[in-house]
């Protein structure tokens, strides 16, 4: 009898324990959380490659004649040009000296025949208004003169082969020594120039990014040595051919280098933006899981992780655009959500 006393009164505790878990059982443990307010932002979807940069304009000037050789000042500076300095449009760089041709080509003789022969055909003209001179004796005049003028800037064309000018605006990125005075023959290295305020860069990128990339679309430049700055670039070429061997396909990026940041001949990373979201919610990859073939994360509601079915869209690196299933200004769970399960009781780190 005593037994089934204290059995009866066991399995009535068991129940009574059941209907009320609250007070038989200790305050669920709160896992410690951190949260990051979600605001709307932009992503990008972007493709990755690399290249050289190289400037837009470049050259080596070659004597185009023999002479001594004379290089010039840079009036900016007061002294003699030098590797580094900038230079206009047609300004002078260096100058050859040949006595001997200079006399050769007469200039100032070519100059006193031109004005020679304008002199006379004014006469002609005159007489022929007057009826002094055939329409042929004054058509000869004409060409007297035209011949003239011809020879003058054949003769201006040969001496300005002495001087070698700036063909565009740009910096002097080779200068090779001379001996001032010393003797250069036609054909050797003088100076060599670039300007590379507007850069390019030639890229090849693979089979698959053919049907997203396209000209005129936004380019990222960036590189290692500029970890703070981005460049702005633009594809201007696509070829649509696929490469047999490599299945690539070539493009060529132009790069925006105003501040003269980037040199030619470095190594960059070109991150093109094929598609790119505005006003989008944009949370972390790494807070993303998977439960078969569904995408969930955690956000906090009155201290409780409440687990959210989303959908999402544009991916780079890091982040991600949530196209369902969260709002701005839901507190999404960044730190402590990996042992947490739905409902489970949280406390929000400061």
């Amino acid at each position: 009898m005593k037994y089934r006393i204290l059995l009866s009164t066991v399995i009535f505790a068991l129940i009574a324990a059941c209907s009320n878990p609250q007070q038989s059982s200790p305050s669920e443990i709160e896992t410690p959380v951190s949260v990051q307010e979600l605001k709307k932002g932009s992503i990008s979807r972007l493709i990755n490659t690399t290249g050289t940069a190289m400037a837009t304009y470049s050259t080596v000037l070659n004597a185009e004649m023999s002479g001594l050789y004379t290089l010039q000042t840079n009036p900016s500076t007061g002294r003699s040009f030098k590797l580094g300095d900038t230079m206009k449009k047609g300004q002078l760089i260096i100058r050859l000296e040949d006595k001997e041709f200079e006399n050769g080509i007469a200039l100032e003789s070519k100059k006193l025949s031109l004005e020679i022969a304008e002199q006379e055909q004014s006469k002609q003209n005159a007489l022929y208004e007057k009826g002094g001179v055939t329409l042929s004796e004054m058509r000869n005049t004409e060409v007297r003169v035209t011949n003239a003028r011809y020879d003058l800037e054949n003769a201006t064309f040969s001496l300005e082969k002495m001087n070698v000018r700036a063909p565009f605006d740009g910096v002097i990125v080779s200068l090779p020594h001379y001996t001032p005075q010393s003797r250069v023959t036609q054909g050797e290295e003088m100076v060599g120039l670039m300007a590379y305020s507007r850069m390019y860069m030639e890229i090849n990128l693979p089979e698959s990014a053919i049907e997203y990339v396209s000209a005129n679309q936004p380019v990222h430049i960036t590189h290692y040595t500029l970890q703070d700055d981005t460049l702005r670039g633009e594809i201007s070429e696509l070829s649509p051919a696929i490469s047999t061997e490599t299945r690539t396909f070539k493009g060529k990026v132009l790069i925006d280098n105003n501040q003269l940041k980037l040199r030619p001949g470095m190594f960059v990373k070109a991150d093109i933006v094929v598609n790119q979201a505005d006003s989008a919610i944009i949370i972390p990859k790494e807070v993303v899981f998977t439960r078969r073939n569904r995408k969930y994360v955690y956000i906090v509601e009155r201290n409780t992780a409440i687990l959210r079915d989303i959908q999402t869209g544009l991916e780079d690196e890091n982040n991600m655009e949530v196209t369902e299933g969260l709002n701005e200004n839901d507190n999404l769970i960044i730190r402590g959500y990996e042992t947490l399960r739905e409902n489970s009781r949280v406390k929000v780190l400061k």
